[in-house]
């Protein structure tokens, strides 16, 4: 057992974080003026020479395979590039990757989807979730009948990641009525999807600045060459997508706690009440050291369930432990931060009060509080998984 990063992981993380602080945070106060006043964050044209530029530091395709031009650094080093990206609230995405489950494309999908996507030309989303099954992925509704060649869809989706810029989505629909009744996981199929065949997107407006899209298909005709995977197998790769992301949100914890926690000490230090620095009160002397012990454990979490995909081991159980420690002190750490600046913390001058509204994400998407406590406490009740079996 090695509990700590090695030359390479740390020369990378020492990279990541400079480009974060000369490239992105410089960004943050024209971000927040561009939204406050209902503009997009960042345009096109400075999210691509932004890509550009990752590129020059070598971060392209950061988990993409080599084969796809990617730099296929593995699983533990995109869990140490998002923990340091996301100590900005600059959105940012790194070029020259692609959904996890794109790549069970055949040869054909992947030179029209896989290909095009990981070279910028084309911008994908999943979708899933659906106004009446959201954590809940059996109880999806929306419908595939085969028609000759072609699979005629119907139903919603809703709370749609990218779904406004997408050019194709990847979807989840019923394709066998009798199997998914009797399971709630087979007779379910994933399709690529064009957004031309004529499924439309309409915006959600949520009290963050992520702004998800609902998809509405009404008679959308696919090709059945257009199946992703395997006829009725697609829930399984649902699952997969859903997994993937889990982790991340604890990375992405990670990395915002750590900022909001540094700008709470600087400030400590600075803001005096009675004739001394309020670093000097114990009542927030503890709050920082409750948020450091608890950043630190997410953080182990984090890794641990990125170290364990790169081993090619089953990580769900590790996923689900990330997510729900780090979204949680996510939210207790913002809070506290919140507090530590007092009225200024609340106002727009400062970015808190935009990651308050964001942390609360965190214990939504990709399966919530509740379900990671579910998935959890059903491993180890039914043995799935042992105690201590995780290290």
């Amino acid at each position: 057992m090695h509990l700590r990063l090695t030359e390479e992981q740390r020369m990378v993380q020492k990279t990541i974080r400079k480009f974060v602080e000369n490239e992105l945070m410089p960004l943050e106060n024209e971000v927040l003026r561009n939204e406050r006043e209902g503009r997009p964050s960042l345009s096109a044209e400075q999210m691509k020479a932004l890509q550009l530029k990752a590129k020059e530091f070598g971060f392209w395709g950061i988990n993409t395979p080599a084969e796809y031009g990617g730099a296929d650094l593995g699983n533990m080093m995109l869990a140490i590039v998002m923990m340091e990206v996301s100590k900005t609230f600059v959105p940012f995405s790194f070029g020259g990757s692609a959904d996890n489950i794109l790549y069970y494309a055949n040869e054909e999908q992947k030179k029209e989807y896989l290909i095009p996507t990981i070279n910028g030309e084309k911008k994908s989303c999943f979708a899933m979730t659906e106004p009446s099954a959201g954590s809940d992925t059996r109880n999806i509704k929306m419908t595939a009948v085969k028609d000759g060649n072609e699979w005629i869809l119907n139903g919603e989706k809703t709370f749609i990641t990218g779904g406004n810029e997408a050019d194709f989505v990847m979807v989840i629909a019923i394709t066998d009525k009798e199997k998914h009744k009797a399971t709630g996981t087979e007779g379910i199929t994933c399709f690529i999807v064009d957004r031309d065949m004529g499924w439309r997107s309409e915006y959600i407006d949520t009290m963050g600045e992520w702004g998800p899209a609902g998809l509405v298909f009404d008679n959308v005709r696919v090709p059945e060459e257009n199946i992703l995977g395997e006829l009725h197998k697609g829930y399984q790769l649902g699952l997969e997508w859903i997994g993937f992301a889990r982790w991340i949100v604890g990375a992405a914890a990670v990395g915002a706690s750590e900022r909001l926690l540094q700008m709470a000490i600087d400030y400590s230090k600075e803001r005096e009440t009675f004739g001394k620095p309020i670093a000097e009160r114990q009542a927030i002397q503890w709050q920082i050291a409750d948020s450091a012990v608890e950043i630190e454990a997410a953080r182990w979490l984090t890794l641990n369930a990125a170290f364990t995909l790169d081993q090619g081991e089953d990580n769900r159980h590790v996923a689900s432990i990330a997510k729900l420690y780090g979204s949680n002190i996510g939210n207790r750490v913002v809070d506290r931060v919140l507090q530590i600046h007092g009225g200024m913390g609340y106002t727009r001058e400062l970015p808190i009060e935009r990651w308050y509204r964001e942390a609360r994400l965190w214990r939504i998407y990709d399966g919530t509080d509740e379900i990671q406590r579910l998935i959890i406490s059903r491993n180890l009740l039914k043995g799935h998984v042992k105690l201590g079996q995780s290290i």
